[in-house]
């Protein structure tokens, strides 16, 4: 995700968030980063072991912030019965593209921070993961967060992606505009900034955990799926053959829930069941 957010934040400041996410997706490829970067391999394999350690062939799935439906595609094909929800008019055209003949897939517009046409404890297992990328608002962030809640079963399980804002730092403010990325992303003491003309917002790994602590969840885990690939795969020497690459995508999933490392991995998941 390496651009120029200086000059991006400037033409951002007078959108509306779903304007501004709206316009970025229009013109990105996300299922081709998942697809062909091996940081995006990564953190598509290791997100499918953990999805799959708390749902099934005939699991109700609801993903919100489908995009062009990479997860819920997969999760569909593998006998769950899933719902999506998307805020993009581009990405929903192309997930009910790409969901064709699938009649345990149902696709639906909507924001993460307000699920009405949904029931409450609906689903076995909720996935947000795309919408904490882009709510800056404390009071929207709440709000995606106990409405993921309120659709989720008891007892069922609930994973929200976010980015590291020190990944975000590494992976893009190292090419002489680290004093810029700092501006962008902390204050002068040190605390995260969140505001909309970023586009990504990053956390501080306690600073998202903190976010469930009055909520009615039980924590699981906190992992990264991606690890430091982000940033060192724009090395030309960078290289992982696919035989390297499948012994090195198993050996992450062994080390992708160790808090030193957490970091430094670009995309993460909370995990928790709700009580």
């Amino acid at each position: 995700m390496a651009f120029d957010f200086e000059e991006e934040s400037k033409k951002f400041a007078a959108l509306s968030r779903e304007e501004i996410v709206s316009g970025f997706y229009g013109q990105t490829d996300e299922d081709g980063r998942l697809e062909k970067t091996r940081h995006g391999q990564l953190e598509f394999r290791t997100t499918m072991s953990y999805i799959r350690r708390f749902a099934g062939r005939g699991s109700k799935v609801l993903e919100i912030g489908a995009g062009t439906g990479r997860y819920s595609v997969a999760l569909a094909r593998e006998g769950m019965d899933v719902t999506a929800v998307e805020l993009v008019e581009s990405n929903l055209a192309q997930l009910r593209a790409n969901a064709r003949g699938l009649d345990n897939l149902r696709a639906y517009r909507g924001d993460a921070t307000d699920l009405n046409m949904l029931p409450d404890g609906e689903f076995d297992a909720t996935l947000v993961f795309g919408p904490m990328y882009h709510l800056y608002d404390p009071e929207e962030v709440g709000r995606a967060v106990d409405e993921a809640i309120r659709v989720t079963k008891p007892g069922g399980a609930l994973l929200f992606a976010f980015i590291s804002v020190y990944a975000i730092m590494y992976a893009n403010y190292l090419y002489g505009n680290w004093a810029f990325g700092q501006k962008e992303n902390f204050t002068e003491d040190g605390k995260t900034r969140h505001f909309k003309e970023q586009l990504f917002t990053g956390y501080d790994v306690v600073e998202f955990e903190r976010l469930f602590e009055d909520r009615p969840v039980e924590w699981i885990t906190t992992a990264g799926v991606d690890g430091l690939l982000e940033p060192i795969e724009k090395r030309p020497d960078f290289s992982i053959p696919d035989a390297d690459f499948d012994a090195f995508a198993a050996w992450y999933l062994q080390i992708a829930e160790k808090r030193e490392l957490l970091g430094c991995t670009n995309h993460l998941l909370y995990v928790c069941r709700k009580n």
